[in-house]
């Protein structure tokens, strides 16, 4: 999309890249491909080859942000955000600044460049913690951690800490929604490209996680919050292009039946001064071209130019509704090809693709973003559930609607036992090791259809590790997350009132 709108403009694009497929073109479009790794070397063997006029940071990660200085100090100009707000935002200390200066509230968060200022970091900020190594793609080097001897063991794992690679630590914030903003400014107009709702809570990679644009369960006032304040970053560090950002929502008192009840609280993550992966995405949703509206503002149109004024119609009110669509981004998983590797989700991202799914409501544009993706769910059969001890009392709620949809529910002993004390009917099943039939057992035989289990803590033990890959290996459904679980019974429910129809993308946008 960048590429053609420079080719609009009347320039020849040039893209470096070390995955072909990330810069295929139409054959009309004028466009240069190097097919080499981001690194300063190759980048700037580049530049030095075809003498470019600028250079277009946005659109390659935090590794093309990295090298901005290099490639301004080889006499060529940045375009769009300037590498002065660049490296305000990725320097901790005056990233924090900022935030405080415009009264956004923020999970507690510090900084270390060495192993002891790292162990004093984690003491300041209190645990649960998500530790992660700055300057690392896809959340590598990323844990969540809930102790002070994990901690230091995770910083005597080999992990770099320095000066040029930071150790970032923020108070990790249990049982929040994840929510992600793209935004989009020329330097006078800042506008809203989409808000989008992650499935999965927040700790999960955001690039493994399902998500909804419109949110599909936040009230609006908290989505035009979270709106307010990305816009007013954005204004503050003088993005001209895009900018992504990150928000946890929370809420203190969690009543029946409802996600975000009373009382919430929203908590910046972290904001990135640069085109997120979820562009595609938000201009497929939305209809329109963001990556290309964002070339032409650092070409110099104005957004007004460009006839984007207001945020587009899909955002306007939360969960769709009359006259609206909802848009779901799922992601795709390699684990069928790797057998014995264990499905569930954390910070370090595992996905290798993305579908999306797009109905008038929540349900049906999930259900077609599971089926897309491969996870072909049940309208009957035989529900497997097993959840880690934390989960028991949400487990109950799964259960019941398992039940209301028709499914026979059968359970590990204490899973079994929270939902009967709750009058949800449920079958028991041994644990592997402590009896027959287990859940391996079902699985060979054909006997479960869908499987609801969650992990029972960091190090996951190994029989659930063995359930989870025969799941897979069977391409037996399976969520391994509560957020996950509630999210496909939703959607199984509305796709048994909503009838799913096939329509060209146009015609939602």
């Amino acid at each position: 999309h960048a590429l053609r709108a420079l080719a609009e403009q009347g320039f020849a694009g040039i893209a470096i890249d070390a995955n072909s497929a990330g810069v295929t073109t139409d054959p009309g479009t004028p466009s240069i491909h190097f097919i080499e790794p981001q690194t300063a070397e190759a980048v700037l063997d580049a530049i030095d080859r075809e003498k470019p006029d600028g250079a277009i940071v946005q659109f390659a990660g935090r590794t093309m942000l990295s090298l901005a200085r290099a490639i301004s100090s080889a006499g060529v100009p940045i375009l769009g955000t300037s590498i002065e707000a660049i490296e305000r935002v990725k320097n901790p200390a005056r990233f924090a600044d900022l935030v405080s200066k415009l009264g956004v509230p923020r999970a507690p968060s510090s900084f270390a460049v060495s192993a002891d200022e790292a162990l004093a970091a984690a003491e300041r900020v209190g645990y649960p913690l998500l530790a992660r190594a700055a300057r690392r793609a896809g959340g590598q080097a990323a844990e969540i951690i809930y102790d002070a001897a994990d901690f230091e063991a995770f910083v005597e794992s080999g992990i770099e800490i320095s000066s040029d690679r930071p150790l970032l630590v923020d108070r990790f914030i249990e049982g929040a929604i994840e929510v992600g903003v793209d935004v989009i400014s020329d330097g006078e107009t800042t506008l809203v490209c989409g808000v989008m709702e992650f499935i999965e809570q927040a700790g999960v990679h955001s690039g493994d996680s399902a998500c909804s644009l419109p949110p599909y369960s936040l009230p609006d006032e908290i989505v035009e919050q979270i709106k307010d304040q990305a816009c007013r970053i954005a204004d503050e560090i003088g993005i001209k292009g895009l900018m992504s950002a990150q928000f946890a929502v929370r809420s203190p008192r969690v009543g029946a039946g409802s996600r975000i009840p009373t009382g919430h609280e929203v908590f910046l993550l972290e904001v990135n001064p640069r085109a997120s992966r979820t562009v595609p995405f938000v201009s497929k949703a939305t209809g329109i071209d963001w990556a290309g509206a964002a070339t032409r503002v650092m070409l110099g149109r104005s957004l007004q130019d460009q006839g984007l004024t207001a945020t587009p119609r899909p955002d306007l009110k939360s969960g769709g509704g009359s006259g609206g669509h909802v848009s779901v981004r799922e992601t795709v998983f390699p684990f069928a090809r790797f057998p014995n590797v264990d499905v569930v989700l954390g910070p370090e991202m595992k996905s290798t693709g993305e579908v999306m799914g797009i109905d008038e409501n929540f349900g049906a544009a999930y259900i077609k973003a599971q089926l897309a993706a491969g996870q072909n769910l049940p309208d009957s059969g035989t529900a497997f559930v097993s959840v880690a001890g934390a989960d028991k009392a949400e487990a109950v709620e799964i259960g019941r609607k398992l039940v209301e949809l028709g499914f026979e529910v059968v359970a590990t002993k204490n899973t079994a036992n929270a939902l009967r004390e709750a009058g949800v009917k449920a079958g028991i099943v041994h644990k592997i090791g402590e009896g027959r039939p287990d859940a391996i057992d079902l699985i060979k035989n054909g006997r479960i259809d869908l499987i609801i289990n969650t992990p029972s803590g960091k190090k996951p033990r190994m029989h659930e590790v063995t359930i989870r890959s025969a799941a897979v290996a069977r391409g037996i459904p399976i969520v391994t997350t509560i957020a996950g679980a509630r999210a496909t019974l939703f959607g199984m429910e509305a796709i048994r009132t909503h009838r799913a129809e096939v329509r060209a993308l146009h015609e939602y946008t």
